[in-house]
């Protein structure tokens, strides 16, 4: 995938970067008819150029703990006195380094600039053919297994996908959270969506029948050569909310490393595949209350901590409604829950310079507010 110069009917009313999110969604509508004749005329995957090793992620840090599921990434620095900070980050289109993808463009990094120093990520790993079952109950218990490796209670921080298992975890295991933020979090679908609206068009076998031909893994290469929509510029810069076209080496570094980023996907296991677009997208189970993760049925009344909801204004995976929506669903009194939204899209909230700079910047201080202030006062923008 290279970068090109933008077409006008390129991106059909949404731009690159928010169609790029749906991608597991958007390829099995496309294969839908075709997927069998498709999978017969593909070739092996060669194996990684030189130039396609992972990326280095950009703020220095250890891993802490490796599970099959992730790999726990520490990021800390100064006191270890100080309340941690969990990133979890989505499993999804894309791996973790979306959480700390470039200087200036750090969610991580942020978050160090406005005082918190004891930071964790969960870096998800690709599933191989052995987790192929795999599911959202599996990716509950790494998680808590990571919790109780960090020190419960952690601040937790979920960003997308990886903010409603954040929050679905709240609710499973409330005394081991101290404050939650959900930031362009997909929770109750009733209130629409492009993603929620494209779950809902397709029938579930469809989504079965992709898992199927994957021998139970959800290909992120197969994906992606599917629907493989080319991004320019333009929309390299939108999504990281500045100019790269004074020809800086600077600049150029950051178009190829987000090439590189575009096409590190992640494959997914089909059980959990499947759970997710079933129970979450197509039922709303977590918003209606019967979702059962680990044994027991998940009641958002029951999270009390307090919650900052970011959201983006111009996001059409999660719109802002959506994102907000949220709230009423909780038990969380109303002096303890804050709301953000920026001028952006889906990425720009976890990639863009100005969000980081602004909204996460708040969220820092927030992060770090005695809990009177929090009660007390809006934390100031």
């Amino acid at each position: 995938m290279t970068v090109k110069n933008k077409k006008p009917e390129q991106h059909a009313g949404a731009d690159w970067a928010q169609q790029a999110w749906l991608w597991p969604l958007e390829a099995t509508r496309l294969a839908l008819n075709t997927y069998a004749q498709w999978f017969a005329d593909q070739k092996p995957v060669p194996s990684p150029a030189p130039d396609q090793v992972p990326l280095a992620w950009a703020m220095p840090n250890v891993v802490t703990l490796q599970l099959p599921s992730m790999r726990l990434r520490e990021f800390s620095r100064g006191s270890s006195a100080q309340q941690p900070v969990l990133v979890c980050a989505p499993y999804a289109l894309h791996g973790a380094l979306i959480a700390d993808f470039a200087p200036g463009h750090s969610l991580v990094q942020a978050l160090q600039e406005g005082g918190v120093n004891r930071i964790y990520v969960t870096d998800w790993c690709s599933a191989t053919p052995e987790m192929r079952y795999l599911s959202i109950d599996n990716y509950l218990a790494d998680l808590n297994v990571a919790i109780d490796e960090i020190g419960a209670p952690v601040d937790l921080v979920g960003l997308c996908q990886g903010g409603w298992l954040s929050l679905v975890y709240a609710a499973r295991f409330p005394g081991k959270v101290r404050r939650l933020v959900l930031a362009g979090t997909p929770v109750d679908v009733s209130t629409p969506s492009e993603l929620s609206k494209m779950v809902a068009a397709l029938p579930q076998q469809a989504f079965e029948q992709m898992v199927q031909q994957g021998d139970g893994i959800v290909s992120g290469e197969h994906m992606l050569r599917i629907w493989n929509a080319p991004f320019s510029q333009d929309d390299v810069e939108a999504v990281l909310q500045r100019s790269l076209g004074d020809g800086s080496d600077e600049a150029q570094v950051l178009l190829d490393r987000f090439e590189r980023w575009d096409r590190a996907t992640l494959d997914l296991p089909g059980t959990y595949y499947l759970e997710v677009t079933e129970r979450v997208f197509r039922q709303n189970l977590i918003a209606r209350g019967r979702l059962v993760a680990l044994g027991r049925r998940i009641d958002l009344s029951e999270v009390r901590v307090p919650v900052f909801l970011l959201a983006g204004e111009d996001d059409i995976v999660v719109p802002r409604d959506q994102a907000f929506a949220t709230a009423r669903l909780l038990g969380t009194q109303p002096a303890w829950l804050e709301r953000a939204s920026e001028p952006c899209d889906h990425l720009s909230l976890f990639m863009g310079r100005k969000v980081l700079s602004h909204s996460w910047w708040r969220i820092a201080r927030w992060l770090q507010a005695d809990i009177g202030d929090v009660a007390g006062a809006k934390i100031s923008a």
